[in-house]
Order: structure tokens, then C-alpha cells, then sequence
């Protein structure tokens, strides 16, 4: 009977310590549900989510290791892509890697797996810094465009009575992008201290404008010296607007030289992609002897000088 008491005793004690333990130590269960307790549109991220945003930091610590990225923000910012340098960074490493399936799937059963797998991996990157590229150049082109309605808007503020400050941010509100972002930058920038010269200065050299370099100028020296802006700027836009005038029929002019270079600079690269995939064995000939490899050779840096050639000759500077 004593024994009973004892074990029971014990078991009753041990029974008080892991209540114990569950009251103080172990924390204790919401009164209120996990759903009420969020905010509104407030939404726990996925597995995936945490992968890619510790695998965005994993890249950015490189780059910050390394010292220079890739794509840098200004490049991304050009393009109108709104990401970060490491975010991009593994959107082109991912496409890398989808490229490579592609190509080793392409190649299966042939010699030529692994150099197709190598190549259409290297047309990741090389493909993300012509996509910058092209979408830099269209977003210059633009503002460009827009120079002559954008000076027109500039003047119409000024002769109302605004100050060169309230024109370029009234104009930022009613001109489409890409010049009311940049007015806007131009607007911020000052704001937090810098000259209104060097902003516009720096806006002419970051769209590669030289029009706007002049607007810029203009603007620098009617602070100085004084005088009627608006009637400059209205001056300058005459100008501008018959200098687009200008560019547009030289460039519809030289549209047809363009697109007969494109078309002789791709169509060997075509034949050639075609024919590999379709029929391996025809350049069996040229793979398996020195002098196929140096023709093949030959036949590549002629195709690149002629290229080059091409796109310097229907380029038209203006």
C-alpha cells in the first residue's frame, strides 16, 4: 500500500512538472486566429519566395565581394527595368540554365550536345545585354521625340508666370514617359540640393541628347545673363523640331539598306543552324579535317567583318 502511494506520488509530480513547463516555458497557444491577426493583403511567403530572395542575397554579397556587377542599376534604370542588379542577375542565370536543357535536348544522340548546350548558355547574358541595349536606345529615341512638345510645355509655364522649377515639374505631370521621368529625376535631384545646370547637364548626357545638351546650355547662360527664356526655348524647339524633322526622313530613307543588311548578315547563321540541326552529317566533312575547321573559321570572320561593315555603311549619323 505504501508503495502504491509512493509511485502515485511520483506521478503526480511529475505530472505538476510538465504542467509546469507547458504554462512557463513552452509559449502559449494565440486566443486570436492566425488569419485576424494579419494585416490586410498581408500574405506569409512561399518556399519558393524565401529560395529566390536568399539566393538574390547569396548574389548580391558576390557582387559586393567583386566589386562590380554584371548589370549595374543605371544600365536597368536606361532600359526601364524596374529590378535590382542581383535580381536580374538570377533571372539571367536561370535563363542560362533553361537555354542549356534546350540545347543539350537539341543536340541528344549527336556530337554536338555539348557545344550546343555551351552556346545557347552563353546566349543568356549575351542576350540580356543586347535586350538593355535595344530597350536604351528605343527609350533615348523617345525622349528625343518628345524634345520639341517637351520644350513647348516648358515655355507655355514659363509665359504663365511659373519659375523654371514649377515649369519643368508641371511638365514632368503632363508629358508622357520617358521625359516626364527624367524631369522628374531633374526636379528631385534639385530639390535635395544640386544645381538645376548640372541636372539638366546630366539628363543630356545620360539620353546621349545633344539637342537637350543645348536646351541645358541655353538654360545656364539665360540665368546668368538674364532675359526672356521662354521666347529661347521657344527659339530652340523651332530648331529641334526641324532637325526631328530631318532625322526621320533620312532614317525612313535608310530603313531599307537596314533591313537588307540584316537580312544578308542572319540568313548564313539560319542556313547554317538549320542545317546542323536537320542534318548533322552534312558538315561531317568540315568537322573532320584541319582545313574544313579553318574554312568554318575564315567563313566566321568574314561573316563578322562584312557585318560590321554593313552596319557602319547604313548607319547614318545625324
Amino acid at each position: 500500500m505504501n508503495d502504491v502511494v509512493l509511485y502515485l506520488g511520483i506521478a503526480v509530480a511529475l505530472l505538476a512538472l510538465l504542467v509546469a513547463i507547458l504554462l512557463v516555458v513552452a509559449p502559449p497557444l494565440p486566443r486570436v486566429p492566425l488569419a485576424r491577426r494579419r494585416a490586410p493583403g498581408d500574405t506569409p511567403p512561399s518556399a519558393i519566395s524565401r529560395l529566390a530572395d536568399g539566393t538574390v542575397e547569396t548574389i548580391e554579397k558576390a557582387i559586393q565581394r567583386r566589386g562590380r556587377a554584371p548589370f549595374n542599376a543605371e544600365e536597368l534604370e536606361l532600359a526601364n527595368i524596374r529590378m535590382q542588379p542581383p535580381a536580374f542577375v538570377l533571372m539571367v542565370i536561370s535563363a542560362a540554365l533553361a537555354l542549356a536543357v534546350v540545347g543539350l535536348l537539341l543536340g541528344t544522340g549527336t556530337m554536338f550536345a555539348i557545344p550546343l548546350m555551351v552556346a545557347c548558355a552563353a546566349f543568356a547574358p549575351f542576350g540580356a545585354k543586347l535586350l538593355l541595349t535595344l530597350r536604351a536606345g528605343r527609350r533615348r529615341a523617345k525622349f528625343a521625340d518628345q524634345l520639341d512638345e517637351s520644350l513647348g510645355l516648358l515655355a507655355g509655364g514659363l509665359r504663365a508666370g511659373h519659375s523654371l522649377l514649377r515649369a519643368v515639374d508641371a511638365a514632368s505631370q503632363e508629358i508622357e514617359s520617358p521625359t516626364a521621368g527624367e524631369f522628374a529625376r531633374v526636379v528631385n535631384e534639385t530639390r535635395i540640393g544640386r544645381d538645376m545646370g548640372e541636372a539638366l547637364e546630366n539628363t543630356a548626357i545620360r539620353m546621349r541628347s545633344d539637342d537637350f545638351l543645348w536646351v541645358a546650355q541655353a538654360i545656364a547662360i539665360n540665368r546668368e545673363v538674364g532675359g526672356n527664356l521662354s521666347q529661347v526655348l521657344d527659339q530652340v524647339g523651332h530648331t529641334i523640331r526641324e532637325r526631328n524633322e530631318i532625322r526621320r526622313q533620312v532614317n525612313s530613307l535608310a530603313a531599307e539598306g537596314k533591313m537588307s543588311a540584316w537580312v544578308l548578315i542572319l540568313l548564313p547563321v539560319g542556313v547554317f543552324s538549320f542545317l546542323i540541326l536537320t542534318q548533322p552529317s552534312y558538315f561531317t566533312g568540315f568537322f573532320g579535317s584541319i582545313w574544313g575547321i579553318l574554312a568554318l573559321v575564315a567563313a566566321g570572320i568574314l561573316l563578322a567583318v562584312g557585318s560590321l561593315w554593313m552596319m557602319v555603311v547604313v548607319k547614318v549619323k545625324f
